[in-house]
């Protein structure tokens, strides 16, 4: 069985784009979808309900990681997706995922595109395709083997900000073997509509490196919010 998460907070809109879409392409595979809310969320997520295979889980605490982390705590299945809500999987997802495994790699990720055309997007989403400084990011959906994601101890609910990154960083110096999937993940652009591509691209760029010196979580989720507008501030949890 495959176990998606879903980590959300206040995305019942997304939701409802998402998951008709994941059951479909889920079709002809065991899996279950397990929609991990946040201690604030209050827009009726969890009324969403019509799909076999839907769980949602409530979490008593703030953070993405410590969603997640529940999730993967409920899950039945042996292989876990971490799916933010505001991206749509692509055809053959699934069997993508499967097939990665059963090569012999303990986990993945998938290279994205944007929901917009526009140069500089499609170059950023042009190095998602192969390893780089930004790989790991929770855009591009990681799939790991439950049994390898319980011996790296899950996600670091401490990590406030990047804490897929963090994974990462755990993930290759523990050995994991993973492969980047060439079949692009449709990713919101969101973060562009109130703030310029250079904005947005230094801001990530800055944060990636100073998580790489060792800034603590909370210094940089602080930074992150000062220097991007979020038009979608009901959608980010604050420290």
């Amino acid at each position: 069985m495959i176990s998606v998460i879903i980590p959300a907070h206040n995305e019942k809109e997304n939701l409802l784009q998402l998951l008709p879409v994941l059951f479909s392409l889920a079709a002809s595979h065991d899996v279950e979808v397990i929609v991990c809310l946040s201690r604030d969320t209050n827009d009726n997520s969890d009324k969403i309900n019509g799909f076999n295979q839907l769980r949602h889980v409530s979490c008593n605490k703030k953070g993405r990681a410590v969603q997640m982390n529940g999730g993967a705590q409920k899950a039945k299945g042996d292989i876990l997706v971490f799916l933010h809500a505001d991206v749509k999987p692509p055809e053959n997802f699934f069997r993508d995922i499967k097939q990665t495994i059963d090569q012999g790699n303990d986990a993945g990720f998938f290279s994205y595109k944007f929901d917009k055309e526009n140069f500089f997007l499609n170059l950023n989403a042009s190095f998602t395709t192969k390893d780089g400084i930004f790989t790991g990011g929770g855009d591009q959906c990681l799939f790991i083997k439950k049994e390898t994601f319980d011996e790296l101890g899950g996600f670091n609910e401490k990590q406030v900000l990047m804490e897929d990154f963090e994974f990462f960083k755990r993930m290759k110096r523990k050995g994991v073997s993973y492969k980047i999937v060439n079949n692009d993940l449709i990713v919101s652009s969101r973060k562009y509509d109130n703030n310029s591509y250079l904005r947005v691209n230094l801001t990530n760029f800055l944060l990636v490196i100073l998580f790489k010196l060792g800034y603590k979580a909370e210094k940089l989720k602080k930074l992150h919010n000062s220097l991007l507008r979020l038009p979608y501030q009901n959608n980010i949890q604050k420290v």
